[in-house]
């Protein structure tokens, strides 16, 4: 938590201040109140009194109650205005902490934990720093001061007063014993919850073709149940904090008249009025020492789980990313777009199995190289190592002669054009996802979209849209089928004009034939570009200068097609597994 408040602007320190001293002012305020209230008790016993001798005091108190109002509502604005700034740059740090990850980082807390983190939590911390100074800093200053107060009045009151402090604090802490440990429990199932709503919605379709409602409802109803049962248990805790308060109070209020009963009992006749009178005052500053413990109390309600989401946001702003530009960057000379793997190994951690081993080739600028291989056989992992979406384990790779860790990462970028297996679009509209980012072409003008659309296939179906380039986008591109979007992840990526165009099994959601053209119009027309592709299919790879057939992490072949048909046992089993023996050699 101390952590997390050092992040606090100068502005939100002074507020806090602020904050604190108009608190101050209205504890003064209200403890002033049962000045007047003796006064009054001393002219009602006193001969001779008159309506018009109470008009006085009685004005000052509601005087005094009011401006002890106003600053109540002076400490309400503060402290919102104060949750709403601290959250809004809070959750503006998690989103940009996170967006700076590496798929390293993301994979080590998941999604919906992160989603969770950037909402639930934050409000977690709005909440506690809203009641934190509205209620909770009021409490100490009034219970000490109240005390002050009350000090030096009667021994026998004073103890009255300290048991039910001792009783107070004792209740609490066993309440909050018990409540703590349960906060984490829940923020952890709050997380799972999540995950389990968002891959049901994800997955919507295939849940209602295989007729898994049942079983995701059971799935989710179990993670619910949990949640709720614990739940249950801190809020019934809680719920007894206030009957216990409200019997301490009550408890207190009858030891103070018992006491004054008997001290008015033992004093003679001339003492008994002061006596009196102090009781009443006693017991409205003694209820304010119950008061103000009462409102500590209400820290403990909301600190743990407080605690623990403070706990989890520090571990997003804790962590950084793995990938990161050197302190002193290089920059290419001359080649455009070759890329070379030099003994390059994999692992995502230090003691888990090479996903990648000893894997060397050389990728001149313009050539087309490809990468095919069983599922799982590291092909995607292999690429991903380009743009430095992870880091190599052992070796080294160069793009254009320079290191790529030696780049600074925005160059990098500039130099590749990585279009994923799974086209990613978003919420827009269609020019916005063309000139997406920056590079080198940043800002893209209508003539380079169109033509990026018209390379990558897709102008036709744009064209027919009655908005062309500004026609809407869905988030998540729904309002496409998978092979508009994936033309339009294509048209994004070239129109960047990369030196280097990464395709990782890009193909897969095109038809042949568009496959087919697509791959003709890029060897035409980006011929100096160096294309990487991963594939599945035979016919998308057929033409490539170099194929890397890779098995478990290893290439266990390189060449052109009719070498690899000829001489490599994998290659064959793929390829005879998807086209004829006249089709391959003939090509397709």
């Amino acid at each position: 938590m101390v952590k997390l408040f050092k992040r606090l602007t100068v502005k939100e320190v002074g507020m806090i201040i602020i904050s604190i001293l108009f608190t101050c002012l209205a504890v003064y305020l209200d403890l002033e109140v049962p000045t007047y209230i003796s006064k009054i008790t001393e002219l009602l016993q006193t001969r001779g009194t008159v309506v018009s001798d109470l008009w006085n005091p009685g004005l000052k108190m509601i005087g005094l109650s009011f401006a002890s109002f106003l600053s109540a509502v002076a400490v309400g604005f503060i402290a919102a205005r104060l949750a709403a700034s601290f959250t809004t740059s809070l959750r503006s740090d998690i989103f940009n902490r996170v967006l700076d990850y590496s798929d390293a980082e993301i994979k080590r807390f998941s999604i919906p934990s992160l989603l969770t983190r950037t909402t639930n939590d934050l409000t977690q911390i709005q909440l506690m720093i809203t009641m934190g100074l509205q209620v909770v800093t009021r409490g100490p200053i009034m219970a000490i001061w109240a005390i002050t107060k009350i000090i030096g009045k009667s021994e026998y009151w004073l103890w009255a007063v300290i048991v039910a402090v001792i009783v107070n604090i004792i209740m609490t802490t066993v309440l909050m014993t018990l409540a703590f440990p349960k906060q984490s429990v829940i923020q952890r199932l709050t997380d799972k919850l999540n995950s389990i709503t968002r891959e049901s919605l994800t997955g919507i379709r295939v849940v209602r073709a295989y007729n898994a409602e049942d079983y995701q409802d059971d799935k989710f109803a179990g993670a619910n149940d949990e949640v709720t049962r614990l739940n249950l248990f801190v809020s019934r805790l809680m719920a007894i904090l206030n009957p216990i308060m409200m019997g301490i109070s009550s408890g207190l209020t009858l030891a103070i008249y018992w006491i004054g009963a008997y001290l008015i009992q033992d004093a003679a006749l001339p003492e008994r009025l002061p006596i009196f009178s102090d009781m009443v005052v006693f017991m409205s500053y003694a209820m304010q020492v119950v008061m103000g413990f009462m409102l500590m109390a209400a820290l403990f309600i909301i600190l743990p789980r407080t605690l623990v989401s403070a706990g989890r946001i520090n571990e997003v702003l804790d962590l950084y990313s793995t990938i990161e530009s050197p302190e002193h960057p290089k920059e290419a000379k001359d080649i455009k777009g070759e890329v070379v793997f030099d003994n390059v190994s994999f692992r995502y951690a230090k003691n888990s199995e090479a996903v990648i081993e000893h894997v060397s080739f050389t990728a001149k600028a313009g050539e087309t190289v490809a990468f095919i291989g069983s599922t799982g056989s590291g092909k995607s992992t292999l690429i991903s190592l380009i743009p430095r979406f992870y880091d190599v384990t052992e070796g080294r790779i160069l793009v254009d002669g320079v290191n790529v860790k030696d780049y600074q990462l925005e160059d990098l970028h500039n130099k590749v054009g990585y279009i994923p297996q799974k086209a990613v679009l978003f919420s827009g509209d269609i020019k916005s996802n063309l000139d997406f980012g920056q590079s080198n072409e940043s800002p893209l003008d209508d003539e380079k979209m169109w033509s990026a659309l018209d390379l990558a296939q897709a102008k036709s179906f744009v064209e027919e849209k009655e908005g062309g380039l500004h026609s809407e986008v869905a988030q998540s591109g729904t309002n496409f089928s998978g092979g508009q979007k994936q033309r339009l992840a294509i048209a994004r990526a070239l129109a960047r004009k990369p030196e280097i165009l990464i395709f990782d099994d890009s193909f897969s959601a095109l038809d042949y034939k568009t496959d087919r053209i697509l791959r003709e119009e890029l060897a035409k027309k980006v011929k100096d570009t160096t294309r990487l592709i991963v594939a599945q299919r035979i016919s998308t790879i057929m033409d490539a200068d170099q194929i890397l057939v890779l098995d478990k992490g290893k290439v266990v072949g390189q060449g052109t097609h009719k070498e690899l048909l000829a001489t490599n046992a994998v290659y064959q089993e793929i390829a005879y597994s998807q086209l004829s023996k006249e089709e391959l050699e003939n090509g397709k």
